[in-house]
């Protein structure tokens, strides 16, 4: 692109984003309807929702960069027996959009695929936001140049029960980066289904929970590059299906598939035991590079079985050892026996740019908090320390 035209383009930019203003949505306010919100807002706008329950207040947001946040008390929103575009409470179209502090519940519609968000295109960041029983949680298109961000956020009992709808859905796309999030109780699907050429998923509860009914805690069914560093990972005793992690199921549809598990904590309640990694190494021409190091893993179960690759500081573990699992504390304790039995996790890296060391840890109800290097490693998702 030639210089005078880059000037044009900087320009139009600035007009556009020089008249941005701030549009506040709830009772009493100029406009009462997120609907109309959607429909008033321009590029680079800021759209705030006051607290409350917005019923049937459907939208699509088409712009191309926006700002939503709710405001206060998280307000919910209920989809009431209607949908956007058929297909959900929001509707994302392509643009940068971020979405902060709000709660997506009940949305249905005729095909069992209702999501509280639908994200066509585009780059997407959800933060702090809750999605309760819908048929998708999040379930997004498949464009390969779109983003989704996801960021200390809930997703429960999202699915319509038909072992195709998940508590989040994620299609053929760039990137998904998840951090700081809950994921439990799924309606017969998935916690975690994604397909995207690059998952990142770090510092997460990911736990079906006491009468949970998810099939896999995690699936990548195409490969790609998998990345999961410093997880809860767990099935309930009543799991539909007893591998925690799956990946390449359905054959690749990326060039190149790796997955990488770093300083997991995997938790099996299901009997008689779980498949804690399954690799379909068989779905692949060449098999997919597998990294696990400092995986502890809980219950009965097998690890490394049909799974090729560099498998180093892994340590099975019975539940007794964990400092308080009924009320979900999942750590060692500070006099655990397996406090620094890791090994040094900088020694490996999927690539030159990507170190798989922990720098956080999950933090209930969500959140991280960040972490020093200990002098040694201990194998799971926390290091010794107050929490």
């Amino acid at each position: 692109m030639t210089a005078p035209i880059l000037l044009i383009a900087y320009f139009l930019a600035q007009a556009s984003f020089a008249h941005a203003a701030t549009l506040r949505v709830g009772p009493g306010e100029a406009i009462t309807r997120i609907a109309d919100a959607a429909r008033l807002a321009r590029d680079g706008d800021i759209v705030e929702i006051l607290p409350g329950e917005y019923r049937g207040d459907v939208a699509t947001w088409p712009q191309k960069q926006l700002t939503i946040r709710g405001i206060g008390q998280r307000p919910v929103l209920i989809a009431d027996g209607r949908s956007a575009e058929g297909k959900a409470i929001w509707v994302i179209r392509n643009g940068n959009i971020r979405i902060e502090n709000i709660e997506f519940r009940e949305a249905r519609v005729s095909d069992k695929n209702g999501a509280g968000i639908r994200f066509e295109r585009g780059k997407l960041t959800v933060r702090n936001c809750r999605f309760i029983d819908n048929e998708n949680g999040l379930l997004t298109a498949n464009f390969g140049d779109a983003e989704l961000i996801i960021e200390n956020s809930e997703f429960s009992r999202n699915g319509a029960g038909d072992g195709q709808s998940h508590n989040i859905y994620v299609g053929s796309i760039a990137s998904l980066t998840i951090s700081g999030s809950r994921f439990h109780a799924a309606k017969i699907g998935h916690l975690i289904k994604s397909r995207a050429r690059l998952s990142d998923i770090r510092y997460n509860f990911i736990y079906d929970g006491a009468g949970g009914k998810a099939s896999y805690e995690v699936e990548f069914p195409n490969g790609g590059t998998a990345i999961l560093i410093g997880n809860i990972i767990g099935q309930s005793a009543t799991t539909e299906n007893p591998v925690v992690v799956s990946f390449g199921a359905e054959g690749k549809t990326w060039h190149e598939s790796s997955i990488a598990l770093i300083h997991n904590t995997l938790i099996n309640d299901y009997f008689p035991g779980a498949w804690f990694l399954r690799v379909h190494k068989d779905k692949f021409s060449t098999p997919p590079k597998v990294y696990a190091i400092n995986n502890l893993t809980v219950g009965l179960g097998i690890f490394t079985m049909g799974a090729n690759g560099e498998f180093h500081g892994n340590i099975p573990a019975p539940s007794f050892i964990l400092a308080d699992p009924q009320t979900l504390n999942f750590a060692l304790p500070n006099n655990s026996l397996l406090q620094g039995l890791g090994i040094n996790p900088s020694d490996y890296a999927i690539n030159k740019k990507d170190k798989l060391v922990p720098n956080a840890e999950f933090t209930l109800p969500i959140g991280t908090r960040p972490i020093t290097p200990p002098a040694a490693w201990s194998p799971g998702a926390f290091q010794p320390g107050p929490r």
